[in-house]
């Protein structure tokens, strides 16, 4: 028998069940409400409260994982580091959630998921893709993160995926003129709109962040929050609102152990070398093997020491940080 989708709206509580002949299947409950206080965990609209399958069990909540590289920056990417963007934050997710529901899809294609509106949260993850510059990709991204804040879906999103946001919402983004921030964003500090933000919940004042980008977020837009910031990087984290849509999103990278930013650094030596934060590839060599030396031994404190790392990093839980606590918010 086809299912069939019963929903009744009771105030703003609604209230969705699925059957399957006479055994319902799946229930789904979604809180909505009117007010839109900062700081509070997406008041606009509460989702996931309760997810039961046919027997009855609570379920993981579904997750569209978002990416924004092409397919030759995917494959590009697997080439050095064993797996493209998204398919390194899915992988970040389930061992956050085990179980958690995923699916994947492009912001860049012309593919459209035609009901956001299923998903219980909706994640971008980061790629090479630069915004300040207009073309057929930039446009199909930010076309894509505006149906996301009209569907009204809580978003969260690294590095890309802060900047499409941005832009989305009508923000500018722009070239990080420092150049680009490598392997580690340090001394991200909390602004006063973050000191309270749940996303930031249990950061320390102060931390370092796994961070791979040469562009950022120059201007938020309105319904903007900065809620972290670094010397070279005035916006670290924020928080966007726009429409029935509410995203939180970082410029670093939460998602990626030390092995991956060792990959990435790697990858990309020459361009290390060109700003002058190596002198050579030896040099370069020298530091990624001791990243994955610690992401293998992280006991190491001689070689956290050595990197300027503490737990904040090192350990997967404290790295992920604000992953969790979006997770814990929808």
């Amino acid at each position: 028998m086809v299912p069939i989708a019963i929903s009744v709206m009771v105030k703003h509580i609604e209230v969705a069940d699925a059957y399957h002949g006479a055994s319902r299947w799946r229930t789904r409950i979604v809180l909505r409400e009117v007010g839109r206080r900062s700081g509070e965990r997406f008041p606009m609209r509460w989702r996931c409260v309760v997810h039961r399958n046919r027997k009855g069990s609570l379920l993981s909540p579904l997750i569209l994982v978002v990416s924004s590289e092409t397919p030759s920056q995917q494959n590009e990417r697997r080439s050095y580091s064993g797996q493209a963007s998204h398919e390194s934050y899915a992988v970040a997710l389930q061992r956050l959630r085990p179980g958690v529901e995923l699916r994947a899809a492009s912001c860049l294609t012309d593919e459209e998921d035609s009901d956001l509106g299923r998903y219980d949260g909706i994640i971008f993850a980061g790629s090479p893709i630069q915004m300040h510059k207009d073309g057929p990709e930039t446009r199909a991204a930010a076309r894509f993160m505006t149906r996301v804040f009209e569907a009204g879906v809580p978003a969260f999103g690294s590095c890309a995926g802060l900047q499409i946001a941005a832009v989305a919402a009508g923000g500018k983004t722009g070239p990080r003129l420092p150049g680009a921030e490598v392997a580690f964003a340090r001394e991200i500090t909390r602004t006063s709109a973050g000191a309270e933000h749940p996303m930031l919940a249990e950061r320390p004042a102060t931390w370092t962040a796994p961070a791979m980008h040469s562009s950022i977020v120059t201007r938020l837009p309105p319904g903007g929050l900065t809620l972290a910031a670094n010397p070279d990087t005035p916006i670290e984290a924020a928080e966007i609102r726009h429409g029935p849509g509410i995203f939180w999103g970082v410029q670093y990278h939460p998602e990626l152990s030390l092995d991956e930013i060792a990959a990435s650094t790697a990858h990309q030596a020459d361009d290390v070398i060109a700003q002058g934060l190596a002198c050579d590839k030896d040099e370069v060599e020298a530091m990624t093997a001791r990243m994955r030396e610690l992401e293998i031994m992280p006991e190491r404190a001689d070689i956290a020491w050595q990197l300027g790392l503490n737990a904040e990093i090192i350990q997967f839980e404290r790295r992920t940080r604000e992953i969790q606590n979006f997770l814990n918010a929808i």
